[in-house]
């Protein structure tokens, strides 16, 4: 049986670099190996190194890894990671790599050079090492002529999409020779180790994302010149509006930078023959950007241009850049209004206005691209599918969009407009299917060779729609459901709005504790929305405090409290199973359980001051203790040290980047969990409920020792600085003094020892006070209207 406890990256370039991160994020040493420099540089030469100097051989490498530290997205999950990066150089290290279980080629995209490195790597790997190329087009089988057996036995492509860290696809290219073990190890590991969402691609040009993407992407560019449309206008339809990312078309462009998609373009182009060769001509303008140095966001202008605050376009026939447009049409509108992706999406590409043509001009051209190659890139639609949502972003894949706007609607008017349909297309609708994909009892199944075969999907992949199809709500009211999620395991999913925390959540809250201590061995709290829970809902809390109903606000409040206290001392184990945004009550939520398994992905932090408020659902008590329970026992320690560290958490709003760093700022403990990859949290959570329940005991109430009140006049010397030097508001300062007033436990001596329900009861009556607060309640507007903070 294979495993992998060591790897090695040759290449340190952006994509070299990012995959050793992702590899030391995930716990796993890389070396990152790069070539020796043939001349010194200036700052080398004054320092008196000559080309001999380890410094100046590993230059390269060692580069790489310090520019890892300052590039954004981060690809490291918290900094510590780059210690399992070692640098190296493919001189003296060439021996090393037999020490790698995996070695991953990513250097520059030109087969002569891949096949040097391989006969490098031959010669100095151990038998029976995986070897694979993070090409993003090369043929596979090309590059292992003249390999030994053993060698084209463990070789393949994995393509990793950049950022390696944040983009979900990778593809696995297998040859004609590889051993199918490698294959389903790799599979399993890029799952379960990796995190990916990994698909099985052929080997063909650019495989299966970068094909249909970079199709898609140019016949949108063909179609924009031909209608006479502006880059802004198309930029404006192509995003959110129909299931795409926010950068949309020409944005996403900018983002590659224009001479890596043109590369990618030209890969193709040389490999494919008639109408398919004329799609992936690249248009003149873009030869000319290129030529300009006019690469997108790498060079400081692309298709847009950023002037002071203003974002300027790109007019391909001036060459020149003007205002951003949008495009307005009544299509546009309808679509904005209506329920769900299928129905926008079916009121845009049928629209007979400037918007609907647009669409339906680089929409159908892609449906009937994704067909023709089915079987050819990959063995079936869902593989398809999967790449395209995974690897760019897109809400539904190829399949199931055609599925979501009709299938028979489409192919009428695609024959209406002279086109060809693929014939198993064809056959399907002449059988009397309609549908790519079908339900049944909650289970998915797709179209394939004449009959519908069941998705496959990794155990630890848990699809909560269709789990609740198959197995029924146990009880359910307008903002969260209690699922019975099998083997004695409870799961509390929370669905208002941006998963906000109202009364509707408290009472589920208090009903599922009662329901689990009757029926269930324990409780996971997750769900899979887009975000874990950004918070209290901040509306309703609004709308109170300007009727002045301090009396309802103090109601929910206390029941907030008194629902986090039952979760944190029932008489079974409660797992928390946060990921993405986990904001204020979202955070408040997690803290009181046994123990939380996060996302890697997870942006944990106390909010509430960006509102004007402080946490007020037990947060601040919680934190503290966290960090008061993290120092070892029997110890002299500072106590505080321990209010400062939380009080600055908390006062400056700080998020954790990641579930590793969330572990940092000790909103997770060290004995917390965090799943590899984002799909299986809510299996991984249910395991840790199990066992948790094997042997569980609640916890025992501690009383807290407090800095009191010679505590708070330390904790307040900072804040009142910063106030005098005009960092912060006298509304901060106001703020700063109630938070800093719980914190230290209030007027009480140092090492005072006081009770949970006490901290409590500060909390709220600190946080009561500052919803009254005109200004606060001018800081909540503002995020309401705004979605940013207010600085008043």
């Amino acid at each position: 049986m294979k495993h992998i406890q060591k790897a090695a990256v040759i290449g340190s370039g952006v994509m070299g670099s990012g995959i050793a991160a992702h590899l030391a994020n995930i716990g796993i040493p890389a070396m990152l190996l790069d070539i020796v420099p043939q001349s010194l540089t200036e700052q080398e030469q004054a320092k008196g190194l000559t080309l001999e100097d380890k410094e100046v051989r590993n230059r390269l490498s060692e580069g790489a890894i310090q520019k890892l530290f300052k590039q954004k997205p981060a690809p490291l999950s918290v900094k510590g990671n780059a210690a399992l990066i070692e640098a190296g150089n493919l001189e003296d290290d060439l021996d090393r790599l037999k020490e790698a279980d995996w070695i991953i080629e990513v250097v520059v995209e030109n087969l002569e050079v891949k096949k040097k490195v391989f006969e490098l790597v031959e010669n100095h790997r151990k038998e029976g090492s995986i070897i694979s190329s993070n090409t993003s087009g090369i043929s596979i089988e090309a590059m292992v002529e003249g390999r030994s057996e053993d060698f084209k036995r463990n070789f393949l492509g994995t393509h990793f999409f950049n950022p390696p860290r944040y983009l979900k696809l990778l593809e696995i290219i297998p040859t004609p020779y590889t051993d199918p073990e490698v294959i389903s190890f790799m599979k399993q590991f890029g799952e379960d180790t990796l995190g990916k969402g990994v698909v099985l691609a052929k080997d063909t040009p650019n495989f299966i994302a970068n094909r249909i993407g970079t199709y898609g992407l140019l016949v949108t560019v063909q179609e924009m010149l031909k209608g006479g449309y502006g880059v802004g206008e198309v930029d404006s339809i192509t995003g959110p509006l129909i299931g795409r990312p926010k950068s949309a078309t020409f944005r996403t462009l900018d983002v590659v930078g224009l001479d890596t998609f043109i590369h990618v373009a030209k890969n193709v182009y040389d490999q494919v023959e008639g109408e398919e060769k004329v799609v992936f001509d690249v248009p003149d303008f873009m030869l000319k950007m290129r030529d300009k140095g006019w690469l997108g966001s790498k060079s400081g202008q692309g298709f847009f241009k950023k002037e002071g605050k203003t974002i300027l376009e790109l007019n391909p026939d001036t060459m020149e850049y003007g205002e951003r447009n949008k495009l307005r049409a009544a299509s546009v509108d309808l679509a904005k209004q209506e329920k769900g992706l299928p129905n926008k999406m079916k009121a845009l590409v049928y629209a007979k206005d400037r918007a609907g043509e647009l669409l339906w001009s680089i929409l159908s051209p892609v449906l009937l691209y994704s067909a023709e190659l089915h079987g050819e890139i990959a063995d079936d639609i869902v593989s398809i599918d999967r790449a395209m949502k995974w690897g760019f972003g897109w809400e539904m894949g190829p399949f199931e969009t055609w599925d979501a706007i009709g299938i028979e609607r489409t192919v009428e008017k695609m024959k209406q407009e002279g086109k060809t349909i693929p014939a198993w297309i064809e056959n399907m609708i002449t059988e009397g299917h309609t549908s790519f994909y079908k339900e049944e009892n909650g289970d998915q199944f797709f179209y394939h060779n004449g009959s519908y075969q069941l998705t496959e999907e990794n155990e630890k992949a848990i699809n909560l729609k269709r789990w609740k199809k198959k197995n029924g709500i146990i009880k359910k009211n307008t903002g969260a459901s209690l699922i019975d999620l099998g083997d004695g395991v409870a799961l509390l999913e929370f669905h208002s709005p941006s998963n906000a925390i109202g009364m509707d959540i408290i009472q589920m809250v208090n009903f599922a504790v009662e329901e689990v201590s009757k029926k269930y061995k324990g409780l996971v709290i997750g769900n899979q929305g887009k975000n874990f829970c950004v918070g209290a809902n901040l509306g309703m809390i609004l709308m109170e405090a300007q009727d002045d109903n301090v009396f309802e606000i103090e109601m929910v409040v206390k029941q907030f409290q008194q629902a986090m206290m039952k979760l944190k001392y029932s008489s079974f184990p409660v797992v928390a199973a946060p990921f993405g945004m986990t904001l204020g009550g979202g955070a408040e939520v997690c803290l009181p359980a046994d123990y939380i398994q996060a996302s890697p992905e997870t942006y944990m932090g106390l909010v509430e001051v960006g509102v004007g408020l402080i946490p007020g659902g037990g947060g601040n008590k919680e934190l503290y203790l966290n960090y008061y329970n993290s120092l070892p026992k029997g110890v002299d320690f500072d106590l505080q040290k321990v209010a400062n560290k939380v009080f600055e958490m908390i006062a400056m709003a700080k998020v954790s980047t990641s579930g590793a760093e969330a572990k940092e700022n000790h909103f997770l403990t060290e004995a917390d969990g965090i799943s590899a990859n984002g799909d299986h949290l809510l299996y991984d959570a249910k395991q840790a409920v199990l066992h948790l329940a094997q042997h569980y005991a609640p916890p025992v109430k501690q009383q807290v020792p407090v800095v009191g009140e010679t505590g708070y006049a330390m904790l307040l010397l900072g804040a009142q600085s910063m106030y005098r030097s005009g960092f912060i508001s006298e509304h901060d300062l106001k703020i700063a003094k109630k938070l800093a007033y719980v914190i230290a436990g209030g007027k009480v001596p140092f090492g005072t020892e006081v009770d949970e329900e006490y901290l409590l009861t500060l909390e709220r009556e600190a946080f009561l006070s500052l919803i009254q607060e005109p200004k606060s309640q001018m800081r909540m507007q503002h995020m309401l209207m705004k979605g940013k903070p207010l600085r008043n």
